[in-house]
């Protein structure tokens, strides 16, 4: 399993809410059912401002250039594209392998270890 960091940052004066907006309801429904292996988004609070960051994971490699091809061919994300692109001033990749103590190594993503943000909390306040 591979996990992909995706890292924008916005242009000053590009409206967060506005791309978030579009992100939310044009793209991402678009990405979820091509990609899979949806694992967050977020935004910053303190550092860069006005950086988005995604997680998707991916079986491997291949895995991943086979669907992102599929959905660079997908109109919706075209269209999801046309909106949010002029508004991104930097774009970065990662490509990360989990370490064999992480609470994700592979697909599907399960619950197992505990004491961690995946796990069911019992009786603690988080």
């Amino acid at each position: 399993m591979i996990v992909e960091q995706r890292t924008y940052v916005l242009h000053t004066g590009a409206s967060l809410a506005e791309y978030l907006d579009a992100y939310e309801t044009i793209g991402l429904p678009a990405q979820k059912p091509i990609l899979g292996g949806f694992l967050g988004y977020f935004v910053t609070e303190f550092g860069t401002q006005n950086e988005l960051n995604h997680f998707w994971a991916y079986t491997d490699l291949e895995d991943r250039r086979a669907r992102r091809a599929q959905l660079a061919a997908n109109q919706q994300w075209q269209e999801c594209l046309a909106i949010i692109r002029p508004m991104i001033m930097t774009m970065a990749n990662k490509i990360m392998y989990p370490t064999s103590f992480s609470p994700i190594r592979s697909l599907p993503v399960t619950v197992a270890d505990a004491d961690t943000a995946f796990a069911p909390t019992q009786g603690a306040d988080r």
